[in-house]
């Protein structure tokens, strides 16, 4: 007779959220409380209604408040000691490891590259935030303050405490933080100037692919758009967008007629096509510079970020007008 001890069946958990988790998005504080599950499986949870915040079904991007009541379904775990279920690859834990631009017991600045995700899900199993959980297991709280795209490099903030994120989505929220972008454009703008002011509605395309456009229907939204030089082909511009919608310089940008160049969503293809030839196959979109309050000093932060390699080639091999 088999006389190992199995562990108990999991149980339906019921969570009351405290200040510890006011403001934390649902999946996030799942992740948390579900170590060992696999992302796409608390997704799914979710997604299906099993997941309840006081008997209601929510989306993955519900942000909890204090006083909900969380219906956790059995979920097993992973069996203790198994190797961690998100895996990181040998070049993000590289950029984790070297590309952190600020960091001290309140909050982490990092310098994101092309090419990766801020964080899992829809398809991909990890991002820039599970590699640090992953990295530095003895950090209980580690959360993205905000988001940049998968193809835009450059400043991402993330909070080591619970009461640094509440104070820095207030800054977000009151858009007392500035941000600053560098943009190639396609073809040759032929402003030096330009306050852009167009709603944006999130809309989704026959495809399933997730798509914003300019509707009066949305938000208001504001980029400020300014030229640094010109290309034969391009335009570099600097970008400081006054609100922080999704994808709102990359449409913001179309709207002129000069997508980003290497934006496969809002871009030209021709125009992206010809530039992969020529080597460059990233959008040309880089989050520059960062500047806001610190959560626990007060003191005013202004945090910039090296250029990503592609637009270092382009501006000192590519004729200037």
């Amino acid at each position: 007779m088999d006389t190992e001890q199995q562990s108990p069946p999991p149980q339906v958990q019921w969570v009351e959220i405290t200040e510890d988790n006011s403001e934390q998005r649902l999946d996030n504080f799942l992740i948390t409380r579900l170590k060992g599950v696999p992302k796409s499986r608390i997704y799914r949870i979710v997604r299906k209604g099993e997941v309840r915040v006081n008997k209601g079904r929510v989306d993955v991007k519900y942000r909890l408040v204090i006083g909900d009541i969380v219906r956790i379904p059995p979920v097993r775990m992973a069996e203790s000691g198994a190797d961690d279920h998100l895996p990181v690859s040998r070049g993000l834990t590289e950029i984790l490891q070297h590309n952190v631009l600020f960091e001290d017991d309140a909050i982490l600045i990092v310098n994101k590259p092309s090419g990766f995700a801020v964080h899992g899900g829809s398809g991909v199993d990890s991002g820039i935030i599970e590699g640090f959980r992953k990295l530095n297991p003895e950090q209980h709280f580690l959360e993205l303050v905000h988001r940049l795209d998968r193809d835009t490099s450059g400043c991402l903030l993330i909070a080591k405490k619970r009461s640094a994120l509440r104070a820095l989505h207030e800054q977000f929220r009151d858009d007392t933080v500035s941000k600053t972008y560098l943009a190639l454009l396609s073809g040759q703008w032929a402003r030096k100037k330009l306050i852009v002011n167009q709603p944006l509605l999130k809309n989704v395309s026959k495809g399933g692919e997730r798509m914003v456009i300019i509707n009066q229907a949305g938000k208001a939204s504001e980029t400020l758009f300014r030229r640094i030089k010109l290309y034969k082909d391009a335009t570099l511009v600097e970008v400081s967008p006054k609100t922080g919608r999704t994808h709102q310089i990359r449409v913001h940008a179309a709207f002129l007629s000069h997508p980003i160049i290497g934006d496969d969503r809002y871009g030209l293809d021709d125009i992206n096509k010809a530039f992969k030839n020529r080597g460059y196959k990233r959008m040309f979109l880089h989050a520059e510079t960062l500047q806001f309050q610190h959560p626990v000093s007060g003191e005013t932060l202004k945090i910039s970020a090296p250029l990503p390699q592609h637009f270092i080639d382009f501006t000192q091999n590519e004729e200037q007008i």
